[in-house]
This record gives structure tokens, C-alpha cells and sequence, in this order.
């Protein structure tokens, strides 16, 4: 049986900016998983998941018809991740084959709940890979990364895709997303396996090594978020508010900017100092676009790691999901944890996952 794993993440910083082509964001891997198994079968094959036998639906009415969303149905990125593989797979010669595959996750608490580590991401990046070992193809890891953003994107339809960077890449990343027109555009003029070899324009994945000194921290409020529905609302509310969501985009590309050289240069209070301005800038983002980013139990976690001296912010979209701080070592995070406790944030401890072996310190591709 073939079995591989794909981590989860946290977005850092650059929230909602890099969903727009260019836009820089700081993301993590972390050291929780997705696991993918593959094994041969005879008559008929089997997807199956421990996580999602029960997983309920979101509608909506269109007129008399019921419209499904599947962005919140992990079997939709797994049902896509099959079918884009196996279309490479075509492409390459190999005759299909029936498997079956085996889901499991550590994404979510033990009642089912989201932790918010991004488990439509680390779902497709999984089943990517395990189905590329079960039809014998090899293939980069900047392929795998193009492979499963085709493959999520086809789902979602919007985001950076910058959760699945994380999951194929590994450890602290730097990541600006690409041209998604021209990938929709160059899907109806070339083959897939053209299209996994050109340079795709935008896309700029940097690995980052942060300073021996920074330690993160991250706390869970137990209220679950949808992404998709509320990159949605963002969306609808800046195209009513250009000039502001113009200027929020120019500030966080600044903001970002400086936390990734403070990453170059090891500067712990630089890499701080812009956590804090982009969460501030991630506020403004709330307040003209009415989308209720930060919720009370995150502005809490927050200005708790703040006063133990600490920079802090939500990640992700918000909404609930997770807070993000970065502390100095030397800080009594323990503290922290038990202020935390008592409003009801669970601190989750986890770590950095890097993948072996690393792959080259940075992938530039086309502007």
C-alpha cells in the first residue's frame, strides 16, 4: 500500500491581499497531516475517510433550484485531485487503473471541528501524491504544487492557493500567487503536461528561515470558519469600496515586504513589528468591508500575547480558526497558555514541518 502524508498550514501574514495576482504572503507548514493511502483493487474501487462519512452539505436557492457549494466538501478535492492526476496520467501513457483510497486527518479537533490548517489543501496535495506513486510518475515538487492547485482551484474557485505552497513545500514560506486568468486561458490551448512544465506568471515561492530566537504560538478559538464564503463577502464588499481596498492592498504588500526581509535578516522585532501592522491593516479591512474578521475570543487571544509582550493576529481569513503570535524565546509562553485557557482558547502545540530533502531556496517564475 502506498502511503503518504501532506501538512497543514497558517497563514502568517498577507491575508486576503494575496488572493489579487502578485501579492505577497508568509505562510507556515505545520506538523499536523493529511494521510493518503493507495492500494490496488479488483471489480470495484473505494474512496473512504474516517473525517468525512457524515459531512453535511451548504446550499443555497437559485430561483427553484438548489445550488450545492462544494468548496466545504472534502470529497470534492479529492473527487478533483482523482480526476486531474489521472488525466496527467492519460497523458503519460499509463492505463488507468481501480484503487483504493484511504483518508485520514489530524486536521480537525476529535468532535470534527476545523482547526483551520487547511485540510482542503492537504487533502489534494495527498491524494496528488499518492496517486502519482501508485501510476509510477515522478514528478517535481514545483509540478505536484501545479498539479494540485489545477486541482483545488477547479473547487474553490477563488483563494491564492498559497495553502497548498505550504503543503507541497514545506517550513516558513514566502509566496505571491499566479496569474489564475492566464492559467484558465492556456487550460483550453495546451496539454496538462505542457502546462506542468511552463513558467506560470506570478508565482514566487521563497523558503524562509527565521530567526533561532522566534518561537511561535498558536491558539484555537473553536469556532470553525469558511474561507471561501468569506474571501466571497470580501470580494463583493471591495468592489464598492475600490479606493480603499486599492490602498489596503498597496499597505499590505509594504507590510509584507518588510516581514520577509525581516526573515533575511534574522531581525526578530522587525518581523514583529510588521505582525502587529498587519493586523492592524486586516482591522481597517473589517471596518469598510463590514465582513467580521476579527471575532471578540481572537481580539482576546491577541491582546493577551500583547501584553506578554508578544505580536500577534488572526490567521487566515478569520472569523474564527486560529490566532497566530510570535514571541521571543525567552518569554514565559506557559503564561500565556493558561491566560488562554481561561477564556476558552486551546493552545495547539505544534511545530514547523519541514520537507526532506529541501528543495532549491526559491522558485521565480515568469512576471
Amino acid at each position: 500500500m502506498i502511503t503518504v502524508k501532506a501538512p497543514g498550514k497558517l497563514y502568517i501574514a498577507g491575508e486576503y491581499a494575496v488572493v489579487e495576482t502578485g501579492q505577497p504572503a508568509v505562510i507556515v507548514a505545520l506538523n499536523q497531516f493529511v494521510t493518503v493511502r493507495v492500494e490496488p483493487a479488483h471489480g470495484m474501487g473505494r474512496i473512504q475517510s474516517k473525517q468525512y462519512q457524515e459531512n453535511s452539505l451548504i446550499w443555497r436557492r437559485q430561483g427553484d433550484e438548489m445550488v450545492f457549494d462544494n468548496r466545504d466538501n472534502p470529497f470534492h478535492y479529492i473527487l478533483s485531485a482523482i480526476h486531474l492526476t489521472e488525466a496527467y496520467a492519460s497523458e503519460q501513457g499509463k492505463p488507468l487503473r481501480l484503487f483504493n483510497l484511504y483518508v485520514d486527518s489530524d486536521l480537525d479537533s476529535a468532535d470534527g471541528r476545523k482547526f483551520g490548517l487547511g485540510s482542503s489543501a492537504a487533502v489534494t496535495v495527498g491524494t496528488v501524491k499518492a496517486l502519482l506513486q501508485f501510476y509510477d510518475l515522478a514528478l517535481s515538487q514545483e509540478q505536484i504544487y501545479k498539479l494540485s492547485a489545477i486541482a483545488h482551484l477547479d473547487i474553490q474557485g477563488n483563494g491564492s492557493l498559497g495553502d497548498i505552497a505550504a503543503s507541497v513545500f514545506g517550513g516558513w514560506i514566502a509566496y505571491r500567487s499566479f496569474d489564475r486568468e492566464w492559467l484558465r486561458a492556456q487550460r483550453n490551448l495546451v496539454s496538462l503536461s505542457e502546462l506542468l512544465t511552463m513558467p506560470w506568471p506570478g508565482l514566487d515561492i521563497e523558503l524562509l528561515t527565521p530567526p533561532q530566537s522566534l518561537r511561535l504560538l498558536i491558539g484555537w478559538t473553536g469556532s470553525p470558519a469558511s474561507t471561501s464564503h468569506l474571501v466571497d463577502q470580501i470580494k463583493a464588499a471591495t468592489s464598492r469600496s475600490q479606493a480603499q481596498y486599492k490602498q489596503f492592498l498597496r499597505r499590505s504588500r509594504a507590510v509584507v515586504e518588510k516581514l520577509v526581509q525581516g526573515f533575511r535578516d534574522g531581525n526578530l522585532a522587525v518581523i514583529k513589528q510588521q505582525i502587529s501592522r498587519n493586523r492592524f491593516l486586516l482591522q481597517q479591512l473589517s471596518q469598510f468591508s463590514h465582513v467580521h474578521i476579527e471575532t471578540m475570543k481572537l481580539s482576546s487571544l491577541c491582546d493577551l500575547a500583547i501584553q506578554a509582550g508578544g505580536a500577534a493576529k488572526t490567521s487566515g481569513a478569520g472569523g474564527g480558526d486560529c490566532g497566530i503570535v510570535i514571541l521571543d524565546r525567552t518569554v514565559d509562553a506557559d503564561a500565556l497558555i493558561a491566560q488562554w485557557h481561561k477564556i476558552g482558547v486551546q493552545h495547539l502545540p505544534l511545530n514547523v514541518h519541514l520537507i526532506q530533502p529541501p528543495v532549491v531556496p526559491r522558485l521565480r517564475e515568469a512576471r
